[in-house]
């Protein structure tokens, strides 16, 4: 476990990049990206894995919603992701290397991992954390899968690895804490949850709680009121310096 960096709860996130709702700029696409940086927001984006092992970026398991093709976006790939439009605009899916080298330090990234199962992740993190070696911008690594929290933990121990959460029941919080205990620099949690016992224990322990997906500026003002900072999308946050 680190101590969380100031960076990582200085700006606003854009969630999936500073996208459009996918009329002209779709989601983890390049040009919401750019958006992003424009307007001085972090980036939170999403890493499914190819059929050859390179980091994507895409939220979704399946392609239908945002490409003419169906299918498991883990069969194809990475050269065919290279190729293949978002949203019937000119963007394609970036794989990570080309996302970092696109953003090249000038805002923080929120990174997601979606997970699988720990056998299908086997080599997740270790991918992830090898384009990351030579990247010297910001960069916070989370998942909704315990295994890839820890599989991050211990590949990338100079990133800030947190859990990406959700929930509101007893159950739900002892699952948290058990991932916690294994040490975690921040958590992502559902605003519609917050506050809750877990986060404010997190809180009183100086971890940062950051929370998604924001979607009004009065959204936002009710979630900072338990969390650090908010991942947003469909407005723009006040008071946000350009970068």
């Amino acid at each position: 476990m680190t101590t969380a960096p100031g960076w990582l709860t200085a700006r606003p996130y854009a969630h999936r990049g500073l996208h459009d709702g996918n009329r002209t700029i779709p989601e983890n696409s390049r040009a919401a990206a750019r958006a992003a940086m424009r307007a001085g927001f972090g980036i939170e984006c999403d890493l499914q894995l190819s059929a050859d092992g390179v980091p994507l970026v895409f939220h979704d398991d399946d392609l239908a919603r945002l490409t003419v093709m169906g299918g498991d976006v883990r069969a194809m790939e990475s050269d065919e992701a290279r190729r293949l439009n978002l949203c019937g605009t000119e963007e394609t899916i970036p794989t990570f290397a080309d996302f970092l080298s696109l953003v090249g330090g000038r805002v923080p990234l929120l990174i997601e991992l979606k997970g699988r199962s720990a056998g299908e992740d086997a080599h997740f993190a270790d991918t992830v954390c090898a384009a990351l070696s030579g990247y010297d911008g910001p960069a916070a690594l989370m998942s909704f899968a315990p295994h890839l929290v820890s599989a991050c933990r211990k590949v990338c121990p100079d990133r800030p690895v947190g859990l990406t959460a959700e929930g509101a029941t007893e159950a739900e919080f002892e699952a948290h804490r058990r991932v916690a205990g294994h040490g975690l620099d921040f958590v992502s949690y559902d605003h519609a949850a917050l506050p809750n016992a877990f986060t404010q224990s997190l809180r009183a322990q100086s971890i940062p709680v950051l929370c998604w997906t924001i979607r009004s500026k009065e959204e936002a003002a009710a979630a900072l009121s338990s969390c650090e900072q908010i991942t947003f999308e469909g407005f723009l946050p006040d008071d946000v310096a350009a970068a």
